[in-house]
C-alpha cells in the first residue's frame, strides 16, 4: 500500500519513501493521524524557493512485509526507515528483506536515512554490528550527544552553519550499534552510545535519537512502556521530570535530516 502526500507534477520533482517498521500507536493515530504524517511534516521540504518543486512521499509498512520492489528503487529520491519495537538484529522475514533493499538502494546510490531502529538495520545491512546496549538498560529521554571534532566534507553537513559541539536529542531504544559499517564515519556519540550517529559517504545517514519526536509522542510512549511493565514507574517518572526540566535541539536536527536528503538542492 502506498500513501501519496502530494498530486501535483511541477517542473521538477522528489520522490521519498517512508519504510515504517512499526504500527500506529492509538495515540499517534488519533493526534498527528498515524507517524506518516508525523514524519511528512518533520522532515518534507516544503515547494523550493521558487514553488516549483514538489515533494511526493509515499509510506510502506515494512512492519507488515510492505516494501518497494527493488525494480522500483530507482524511482526514488530517498528512502527514509523509522524505528521499531523490533530488534534490528532479528531474522525475521521482513527485516531480511528490508536489509536487502538497503543494500539495493546504497548500491543505487539513493539517500538512506535510518532512525533509531533504520539507523541500526542500515548498520546491519552495510556489514556493521548491532546488539543489545552495552551499557545496559533502556535510554529514554533527552540525551546530549558529542558532534565529531572532525567531520567528512559532505554536502549536507556544508550546509550546515556553525555545527554545534553538543546537541541535544530525543531517545528512546534499548539496543545499539556496536560497529559501525567498513569505511563509514562517527559522527555523534555520547556517554551512553558509542554510534549516536553515522554516514557512509555522502548518501546514507543513519541517527540513534528520534529527530521526529515531539514531547507528547515520547511521553505516550514512556505511559504505554510503563503500563506494558517494560520499564519501571520510577524510571517513567524520571524520564517525565527531566522533559519537564529540558527539550531536545529538534530545530538543528530536521535541518541536519533536511539537509541530507535534499543536498543536490542546495548546489
Amino acid at each position: 500500500m502506498k500513501i501519496v502526500a502530494a498530486d501535483d507534477q511541477p517542473q521538477r520533482s522528489r520522490r521519498y519513501a517512508l519504510l515504517l517498521a512499526a504500527r500506529d500507536s492509538e495515540y499517534v493515530l488519533k493526534v498527528y493521524g498515524g507517524y506518516f504524517n508525523v514524519f511528512v511534516s518533520a522532515f518534507g521540504g516544503g515547494g523550493g524557493e521558487d514553488g516549483d518543486v514538489c515533494e511526493t512521499w509515499d509510506m510502506f509498512r515494512a512492519v507488515d512485509g510492505e516494501l518497494p520492489d527493488l525494480d522500483d528503487v530507482q524511482r526514488y529520491d530517498g528512502f527514509v526507515i523509522s524505528g521499531s519495537p523490533y530488534d534490528a538484529y532479528a531474522d525475521d522475514l521482513w527485516i531480511l528483506r528490508l536489509c536487502l533493499l538497503v543494500r539495493e538502494a546504497v548500491s543505487a546510490r539513493k539517500r538512506v536515512l535510518g532512525i533509531c531502529f533504520g539507523h541500526q538495520v542500515v548498520c546491519r545491512a552495510l556489514g556493521g554490528r548491532v546488539g543489545k546496549a552495552r551499557r545496559g538498560g533502556w535510554d529514554i529521554g533527552i540525551r546530549e550527544v558529542v558532534i565529531a571534532a572532525t567531520l567528512p566534507p559532505w554536502r549536507f553537513l556544508d550546509a550546515l552553519r556553525d555545527l554545534p559541539q553538543c546537541a541535544k536529542i530525543t531517545e528512546c531504544h534499548q539496543d545499539e550499534v556496536w560497529e559501525a559499517p567498513l569505511g563509514a564515519d562517527v559522527l555523534a556519540s555520547s556517554d551512553k552510545t558509542g554510534v549516536e550517529m553515522f554516514c557512509v559517504g555522502d548518501h546514507v545517514l543513519g541517527i540513534q535519537g528520534h529527530p521526529e519526536y515531539t514531547g507528547d509522542i515520547l511521553l505516550s510512549l514512556v505511559d504505554r512502556l510503563c503500563t506494558g511493565q517494560a520499564i519501571t514507574v520510577s524510571f517513567a517518572e524520571d524520564v517525565k521530570r527531566q522533559l519537564k526540566a529540558t527539550s531536545p535541539d529538534m530545530e538543528f536536527w530536521l535541518n541536519l535530516c533536511k539537509s541530507f536528503l535534499r543536498a543536490e538542492e542546495l548546489y
